[in-house]
């Protein structure tokens, strides 16, 4: 999750190997009866489509999985981080197998756009499925799911009335109350980027500043972590993505659905800009040599189907409007969201590290 993480050299090349191994495959399926495209669609040579992706979730898997058996084109998947995949596309060029490239964060996706790996993906179905303002205005990549970063705090000391906006924990009500996790972690910085599009570096500091000077603890863990702090009694509010409390509250084991089940979550901001949002996308390779199962996996993902099974059991909140909410997104009820252009948390990206530098949110 992190922008500038180093991959290290042996796991690099171990998932290079597997990617090449499995993006080399070659299917002889049967035609397509895909998901109901406009015309008919056409038979593909290899009836494959080849993905790189940073999102390394079970619910993913399941959803290639239920469109190889709708179309039978079978999904060849890579898996490894963001930034890794953005190098090998530019590596690999004109040769590469890759297809599709999937990732969370409007900043690397743009990322990905601005270092010419992607191409423009044209589909009525799609433009159908996402809303405009979830979707690259070039059209090089398209929303597949939104998770929100809100407050979370414990239900047992804190009361929602207490809780007003992003800025409001910087006050010294807040004193040794407030939990997150370093700097390091791209949620974090895309949030920061977000208040320097909004409100200006100026303000943003001074937000960076007063989180830091209120913190229960220095950053440690990631979201899962700061839940369990909370329960723990370290501290008493959070900065957490929505879709950690569902996996929280749903987990297997006891005593994480314990800590989900004690705090509540909040949407900041609602009377001002609006929560902070972050977007996951898809964007059609430059080179792709799959491109027609390219934009039917595409149609797929962003299609009712796949947008319900990936909500209910991820718990990301849906880009398709038509798309409904598990019970227990609906039960934290509507919010109003951030309203601007994701490429410009890529943008602020490293003004946002530096000013987590210059703060001290280490």
């Amino acid at each position: 999750m992190k922008l500038s993480k180093l991959v290290k050299p042996l796991l690099a090349s171990t998932l290079l190997t597997i990617g090449l191994t499995g993006c080399g495959a070659s299917q002889g399926n049967s035609d397509s009866d895909s998901e109901k495209t406009a015309g008919n669609p056409k038979k593909s040579e290899n009836q494959i489509v080849n993905v790189y992706t940073a999102r390394h979730y079970e619910a993913d898997d399941e959803v290639y999985k239920k469109f190889t058996e709708k179309t039978g084109i079978k999904v060849n998947v890579v898996k490894a981080e963001a930034e890794e995949l953005i190098e090998r596309l530019k590596r690999e060029g004109e040769s590469t197998q890759a297809d599709l490239f999937i990732t969370v964060d409007g900043g690397v996706l743009a990322n990905a756009k601005n270092n010419g790996v992607l191409q423009p993906v044209t589909s009525k179905i799609i433009d159908k499925n996402v809303p405009e303002n979830l979707r690259d205005k070039e059209n090089n990549w398209v929303g597949i799911a939104t998770r929100a970063r809100v407050i979370v705090y414990s239900k047992d000391r804190v009361s929602p009335d207490q809780l007003s906006t992003y800025e409001d924990l910087t006050d010294k009500k807040w004193k040794g109350k407030v939990l997150a996790r370093s700097s390091t972690s791209l949620y974090n910085q895309s949030l920061l980027a977000s208040f320097i599009e909004l409100n200006g570096e100026k303000k943003a500091e001074e937000w960076a500043s007063g989180i830091v000077q209120n913190f229960a603890r220095q950053p440690d863990g990631g979201d899962r972590d700061q839940a369990k702090a909370i329960a723990a009694g370290t501290g008493d509010v959070a900065i957490m993505n929505t879709y950690y409390v569902g996996l929280l509250v749903n987990s297997a084991d006891p005593e994480e659905a314990k800590v989900g089940s004690n705090i509540g979550v909040f949407f900041p901001n609602q009377e001002t800009t609006g929560t902070h949002i972050n977007i996951s996308g898809i964007g059609l390779t430059k080179y792709s040599k799959n491109k027609d199962n390219a934009i039917k996996l595409v149609e797929y993902m962003t299609g009712t189907e796949a947008q319900e099974y990936l909500s209910a059991n991820n718990y990301e909140f849906p880009v398709n409007p038509e798309a409904k909410k598990p019970e227990l997104l609906q039960s934290w009820g509507d919010f109003k969201s951030q309203k601007l252009n994701f490429d410009t948390l890529g943008e602020h990206n490293h003004k946002a590290i530096e000013i987590f530098n210059k703060t001290g949110w280490k």
